[in-house]
């Protein structure tokens, strides 16, 4: 079954994500363009990263496009999700593609689809372009496009650089001269992904792990900048005093933390420490957006600031919406992704993290310092995520358990609960959350509270729910 999750459609490479079904959401795409756009300006920016087949795939995708009379840029290189999105809207493309299964384990590869604003489509968009191809499978069609060299001669298709003008623009964005005059000892893991051959042309003393292509992201189960998956940079980090370590995911549109101690920085402090400098520093205004899994500091902030506070489901598809359709400082999400109103609507590791080292310059401040400062102003906040595979059968009897609205969790009193994506339920000084993952066959538990044993412990209820 194709099917689009919460960010795009993933599968198992050769036995889901194969060339055929690759055509026909190519195909499905193209029909999607020709009934919602003017079939005289249809073009798409295709992008595709490091993972294995990537590049044929994206190929494969420019084919068929090309075949149905639209205009290709496809790009030359390994790309970012987020210069995909740049370039989009860029160049005023009806679409981007990027090839891509993000964090996944290397056995996937996935297809996300980019609106013309720059950002993810949106979830109307993404349901339209799901009836084309539902509509197609039912009539498998018969493909006969040309190659590759013979669209390039006719115009269809164009390679381009997607990474030059990408790295101009922040150069524009980013006080990169402050950053580098800073003199910080930077510690870069692009975890193989398409971030790889990015940051040093920008921060030349940066160094970097796991740089190399690598389609299998060899020692690293799968590229999430998350704290289990980033031991080597941590350990990295205690042995050579660095200031800072960074990390970015598979298609480096998601960033995680070290301080100078090695200890991991969550994309909840992280969001924090960008929503204050925005607002308090940059004094920049706007509402502020965030999904139902990250931090209710945010909900603190926005309540001492008197700002306007959307809450989403999960997915910055939903985030990306609100930055279009209204006017937001900052949105993002538990995993890592945001984007904020001094940027593109789409999450950005590599932008985000360059605004990190921003404000650790002009505050003179650690991040270790910046972590601190959170704490003091609202209280210890501890998170902690659990991905757990289960069985359909152990699915279902933990999902209708949550359903059914406990009053308790082990022997905490549940105080409320918000069923916006998910089943989310609040204790006192916490939280915990459990939802079934759209992209993989797993439960996802998320616990926020004022000590770790505390957050433990309502993981530990929630995956015992019966």
């Amino acid at each position: 079954m194709i099917k689009f999750g919460t960010d795009g459609w993933r599968g198992l490479i050769a036995r889901d994500f194969t060339f055929e079904n690759v055509r026909k959401v190519a195909l499905a795409t193209a029909r999607y363009l020709k009934n919602n756009s003017n079939n005289d300006g249809i073009s798409v920016v295709i992008g595709y990263d490091t993972r294995f087949l990537s590049r044929q795939f994206a190929e494969e995708t420019a084919l068929v496009l090309a075949w149905q009379g639209i205009k290709v840029q496809l790009a030359n290189s390994v790309s970012s999700t987020p210069q995909v999105s740049y370039h989009t809207k860029q160049k005023n493309a009806s679409l981007g593609i990027v090839i891509t299964a993000s964090h996944n384990p290397p056995v996937y590869n996935g297809y996300k689809v980019k609106a013309n604003f720059g950002g993810p489509a949106k979830p109307e968009d993404i349901a339209a372009l799901e009836s084309e191809l539902k509509k197609l499978l039912s009539k498998p069609p018969q493909f006969k496009m040309k190659s590759l060299n013979e669209y390039i001669k006719l115009g269809f298709i164009k390679l381009f650089d997607a990474k030059e003008s990408y790295l101009r623009y922040l150069k524009k964005k980013i006080d990169i001269d402050a950053i580098n005059n800073a003199g910080f000892k930077i510690l870069y893991d692009p975890m193989h992904g398409a971030g790889i051959d990015t940051l040093k042309h920008l921060l030349p003393e940066v160094e970097e792990i796991h740089g190399e292509y690598n389609p299998s992201f060899g020692e690293i189960d799968h590229p999430e900048p998350i704290a289990e998956c980033l031991g080597t940079l941590s350990a990295k980090i205690k042995e050579g005093d660095y200031d800072i370590g960074l990390a970015t995911d598979g298609d480096a549109d998601r960033l995680g933390l070290m301080d100078h101690e090695g200890n991991f920085v969550d994309s909840h402090k992280i969001f924090m420490i960008l929503l204050k400098y925005l607002y308090e520093q940059k004094k920049k205004r706007g509402a502020v957006a965030k999904t139902v899994s990250l931090t209710s500091m945010v909900n603190l902030y926005c309540e001492k600031h008197n700002l306007k506070l959307f809450e989403t489901a999960v997915g910055f598809k939903h985030i990306a919406k609100l930055m279009v359709e209204d006017k937001i400082l900052i949105g993002g999400e538990e995993s890592g992704g945001l984007s904020s109103i001094v940027h593109i609507p789409e999450r950005d590791g590599l932008f985000n993290s360059l605004m990190i080292l921003e404000i650790m310059a002009a505050r003179g401040k650690s991040l270790k310092e910046l972590c601190d400062e959170l704490d003091e102003e609202f209280g210890i906040h501890k998170f902690s995520r659990r991905d757990v595979i289960v069985t359909e059968e152990l699915k279902d009897v933990i999902l209708n358990a949550a359903a059914a609205n406990p009053s308790k969790l082990g022997k905490y009193n549940v105080t409320g609960n918000n069923f916006t994506d998910g089943y989310k339920f609040f204790v006192d000084k916490g939280w915990l959350l459990i939802r079934a993952s759209g992209t993989e066959p797993l439960i996802r538990f998320y616990a926020e509270a004022d000590s770790e044993t505390k957050v433990e412990e309502l993981l530990d209820a929630g995956m015992k729910l019966k």
